[in-house]
């Protein structure tokens, strides 16, 4: 079984979850499936300062960023095709509400990439799952608007602690068509028809080793379906 990463850049704040995808790699090697990167070969929004939290006067390409992560081995997202892949997991970052869509600054009335919605519209009408980690759902949400499917996800619980509004992520969802559910770290959340697993990860208050198990968790599920 081969399952593809979509990397959106190499650092939280601007591009992919560092952490998550790096966890993500382990986790499908631990399940006996192979993995392979893809990225996209255009400049990120913007890039940020990992130390200050300020914006950086410079420019960055994602796919160049997200091969720091899969150590040079990705592929152009324009050169891989459904049939190359069985299933496919988005790990979570800022990149992609800024870079993959315009979600962090237009909300859920943002544009999603037109290369990155048609990997996941392709991907759930060969009915191969998909893993959304943590910010992720936005694109599966994104990618589905207008369409007649109304994917289950979830985005973390606003009862649990968070330094996001996990409500107000889940009403942008819900205005898209998504039917949300309130997880916690370590659980997920399994839409079984259009085999989809998402699951809160770094959007709810956690430690290394809680991300580490609640991505085992999720690609333990992807591996099911």
């Amino acid at each position: 079984m081969k399952i593809a990463i979509l990397l959106s850049g190499c650092g939280v704040y601007d591009g992919s979850e560092i952490q998550e995808a790096v966890f993500t790699m382990l986790a499908i090697e631990e399940a006996g499936a192979e993995y392979m990167c893809i990225g996209i070969d255009k400049d990120q929004h913007h890039v940020i300062n990992h130390l200050t939290g300020e914006e950086m006067n410079e420019r960055r390409n994602m796919l160049v960023e997200s091969a720091r992560i899969a150590r040079g081995d990705i592929k152009n997202i324009k050169e891989v095709e459904i049939r190359d892949f069985d299933a496919l997991v988005i790990p979570g970052g800022f990149g992609n509400a800024k870079n993959l869509s315009s979600w962090a600054f237009d909300g859920a009335t943002g544009k999603i990439l037109d290369e990155v919605k048609l990997l996941l519209v392709n991907c759930i009408n060969a009915g191969k799952p998909i893993a959304s980690l943590c910010v992720s759902p936005i694109l599966i949400a994104k990618a589905l608007e207008g369409s007649n499917l109304k994917a289950h996800l979830t985005m973390g619980s606003s009862t649990e602690a968070s330094p996001y509004s996990i409500s107000d992520f889940h009403s942008g969802l819900e205005s898209l068509g998504v039917i949300t559910s309130n997880k916690k770290l370590g659980e997920v959340e399994i839409d079984s028809e259009l085999k989809i697993v998402s699951t809160p990860c770094y959007m709810l208050d956690a430690t290394i080793s809680e991300i580490r198990k609640n991505i085992q968790i999720a690609i333990q599920a992807l591996v099911k379906l």
